[in-house]
This record gives C-alpha cells, structure tokens and sequence, in this order.
C-alpha cells in the first residue's frame, strides 16, 4: 500500500476524539493505525512541526569501493553492467562479496548515477503520417506459422510492403533470402497494385541482402536499386542499423500481419497447402480482406500518389550461360536442363524469386522453377525430362548412373516405379522399362493418368511393364456411322435472308 503523509488536521481530530472514545477508535475515525497513534500519544508534535530526517537505515555495502573502483570504471565507459561490476569486485575481494547479495543494490546505483551522470540517449520522435508520402518494405521470417506444402515443411520469407498514411499492404511469398531480386519483383508488383508510386521508399538495411557479396556485387546491387528507384521517380531511404523504431510502421504491421494468418489458419483447420500457388492464393486473399477495411484511407492516399510510369522495369537479375554437352546450363551453381537443339547456344537467364527464364535472343526457350544449394554441398539438378528423353532412349544404361537420374523423374510415382524395377529387374531390363515409361508420358502427354496407373500397379505388387500399361492408355476406338446424311441449303435461300434483313 501506497504510504499517505499524516496531517495535522488528522492529528487534531485524534486528539479530540480520543477524551470520549477509546485509543482503537480514535485511531480509526482518524484514519491511521494504533501503532501511529501510540508514536502521536509519545509526542504530540503536530507533523506540520517535525523535521524529516532521511538516511540510510543499515550501513552501505559499497562504502569505500563505489567512488574508488566503480566510479572510474563507470566514467571510462557507460556501457558496463552492473553485473560486470559486481563481477570485477568478487574478483578483486572475493572475501567482502561471496555472493550476488548486493547485485539489486548495485543495480539501483548505476541506474541512478546514468540518470544523473550518464550519455545522452535518444529519443523517438513520433510522426504525423503524411498521405502520399512514404512506403515501407520488410521481410520477416514465417517459420512459426508452421506451413507445410504437400506435408513438407516450408522454410520461406514475407516480403512485406506498408504504406505508412493508409497502412495498405502488400505480401508476397518469397522462396528465398533477402536479395535484390526477391526485393524488385515484389515492390514492384505492389506499386502497380496500389495504382500509383509514393515519394519515398524505406526499408532497413538488407544486410543478407549484401552478405558474402563481393565489393563489386554490393556495388553492382546499389546501382540496380538506385536505378529501379529511378524508374518510379521515388527516393531511396533506410533506417539506421539496429534502429527498427525507424522502420516501425511496417515493423508493427509484421506482428499483426502474422497474427492474422496465424488466426486465418486455425479456422482454415490446416497448416498444408498442396502447392506453393495454394498458399500464394491464401495469403492474397487474407491481405486483400485486410485491405478492405482502409478503403477510405486508401482512396485519400490515391490523390497523393504520383503516376505510374508507362512500362515495368527490370525486376530480375540477368546472366548470360552457355548450354554444355551435359544437355543444360549452370546458373549459380545449379544444374538447369535445356532442350538438346541448345547445345553450343548462349542463352540470356532472367533469375526471379522463384523461377529462371531462358532466351536465345528475344525467344523463351527454357524456363524452370528456381532450385537453391544443399546445405551437404551436393549439387542439386533440375530436369525436365522432356528435354532428354530422346537422348535418354537412344541410351537406356546411361539412366542407371546418371549424377541427375533421381532428378528426372517428374513425379513421386516414377521414382517408386524406378525402385520396384531397380530391386527386381536385370540393370538393362530396369533402364529399357524405365526410359520405356518416360517416354510414354512425353509423347502421349499422359504423365498423371500415367502416374495414376503406375500407383496402382505398385500398389498390387506388380512389376511396372511400359506394354500392357500402352494398351490400358489406348483410347477406343469408336465406330463410326458408315452413311452420314447431309442437307445442303440451296442458295435461294440465302437471297431471302438477305432480303429479309434488308
């Protein structure tokens, strides 16, 4: 309980209540204890009239060594603890501080003397948003969300895009790290969907974004992010490091962005999407609700806004690769195939977040999903097995050692297939079934119902054979009608359509 000063008027009444009524009751109507009225009865000094003394009721514990040794510690550098001090006295007099007795006492002093004593520190400057004016990018991790993607966990990255007035939002799901091209693509796509371009655009460091690059690839990086930035007309700007208050407006938003999925998830009754583009579609419609409930802001914001320009800019990183004999090309030490026409051909590739795009020339030739590095140092390959099974079943054995043979199948039951046939067959009968059954699946364009029949086979302990599942694939044949009847119009009647219209 908060301690109340005493007052004179309360001593007074005391005084007169206590020639009728007893000390307890005096005390009460009062207002105080009987314990203060026993300290009152001793001396009836009004408080008005006493002298407060304050001090120290039992002796300091760091009498002689604060001015000394902690002081100076102190003035030399603010930044030390007070745990650090106490450590240094246990060190130097282990016989006077055995324990951690006096660490809140200790505490209590070096709070007070930065109070009194210390640096200047610095201080938050809130801020009228102004309509228009700023907009806000981030990425935030997503692992507690615990989404998964046909049972497999899915490590990504929310880009994250706030306008600071209107707090209109945008997401987008990234498969990556932080990188210019995870940035580009996805502040783009959220400028053409707002309508219109802000005057400036911050977001924090990006320190992965620069991690084990090279001096010339940070500069590289910069150039591109001024360039993109110039395309729109906006200015560039980033929070100091380590100060995510600057940033805080899309920095709240993460909080209250995943608290929603999180929400969103558990009415869903399922953390697992069957594919990336499931999710992407969930998350979309989760922040368009989100935005609905700031149209009117929004709407205000618009007439702030400047115009977009006439035409996309680059959003993506381009390198230049040559096709090598091995059917395909490397991109940042991924092993993409091509179609084997390509071979000798310099093909330009456009990296996004989660795709690559091919060309030779102004032509899309090649375009994959995005694959990134193991962490085991293996090196991972991505097969279309369109590209190579003509080459493939010209030469069935190579299938048994090829370094991206587990790469090649295109779906799940293809690879259960391979095993069945691996474990059961001669190593040249396995190859021939298996390139068999690729190629069925490219030139019939069956690969699912394929796949279909392939799960079925295994299911009943068979041996997959390329043959009897052709048969099953072949569609019937229908017998047509030998006579089929056909009235011709005479051209007479055309002329009375014709003069009926007229």
């Amino acid at each position: 309980m908060a301690y109340k000063p005493i007052t004179d008027q309360q001593v007074r009444l005391y005084m007169t209540d206590l020639q009728n009524h007893s000390q307890r009751t005096a005390a009460a109507r009062a207002g105080f204890s009987e314990r203060t009225a026993r300290r009152f009865d001793v001396d009836p000094t009004l408080p008005s009239n006493r002298k407060n003394i304050h001090g120290r009721t039992v002796p300091d514990p760091l009498e002689g060594y604060w001015k000394t040794e902690l002081l100076p510690l102190l003035e030399k550098d603010s930044a030390l603890q007070a745990v650090t001090l106490l450590r240094h006295l246990q060190t130097e007099h282990p016989v006077a501080f055995p324990d951690d007795r006096i660490r809140r006492t200790l505490e209590r002093r070096v709070r007070q003397w930065r109070a009194l004593n210390g640096p200047e520190r610095d201080i938050i400057f809130r801020q009228t948003p102004e309509p228009g004016y700023m907009a806000q990018s981030d990425f935030t991790h997503a692992e507690e969300l615990g989404i998964t993607i046909a049972g497999q966990p899915f490590p990504h990255l929310l880009y994250h895009f706030v306008m600071v007035y209107s707090r209109w939002e945008h997401v987008g799901v990234v498969l990556g790290g932080e990188s210019y091209t995870a940035l580009a693509e996805n502040l783009q796509q959220a400028l053409w969907s707002l309508g219109g371009v802000p005057q400036n655009h911050r977001t924090d460091s990006l320190s992965a974004a620069f991690r084990n690059l090279t001096a010339d690839q940070r500069e590289d990086m910069t150039q591109r992010y001024d360039a993109f930035i110039g395309h729109y007309g906006m200015q560039a700007s980033r929070n100091n490091r380590g100060e995510a208050h600057e940033n805080g407006a899309v920095e709240s938003q993460n909080r209250h962005l995943k608290r929603a999925m999180d929400q969103a998830l558990i009415l869903r009754g399922s953390r697992d999407f069957v594919c990336v583009e499931d999710y992407r579609r969930f998350v979309d419609t989760l922040v368009a609700r989100r935005n609905r409930q700031r149209v009117d802001a929004v709407q205000a914001e618009r007439t702030h806004l400047k115009h977009l320009p006439q035409r996309r800019t680059t959003d993506f990183t381009e390198i230049v690769v040559p096709v090598t004999r091995t059917g395909g090309f490397l991109v940042k030490s991924i092993f993409y195939s091509a179609p084997s026409q390509l071979i000798g051909q310099r093909l330009r590739v456009h990296l996004y977040d989660d795709r690559i795009e091919a060309f030779l020339g102004g032509t899309l030739v090649v375009s994959h999903p995005r694959a990134r590095r193991r962490g085991d140092g293996h090196r991972v390959h991505v097969i279309n097995y369109h590209h190579v099974i003509h080459a493939l079943r010209r030469k069935p054995q190579a299938l048994w050692n090829s370094i991206y043979r587990d790469s090649l199948f295109p779906r799940t039951e293809y690879a259960d297939a391979w095993k069945v046939l691996q474990r059961d067959l001669p190593r040249q009968e396995a190859c021939r079934r298996m390139v068999d059954l690729l190629f069925i699946a490219h030139d019939q364009a069956c690969e699912v119902e394929l796949a279909y029949l392939l799960a079925a086979e295994l299911d009943a302990g068979l041996v997959p054979d390329p043959e009897a599942l052709t048969l099953r694939l072949t569609p019937r044949h229908m017998t047509l009608p030998a006579d089929v009847a056909v009235a011709h119009p005479s051209l007479d009647s055309f002329d009375a359509l014709l003069g009926a219209s007229a």
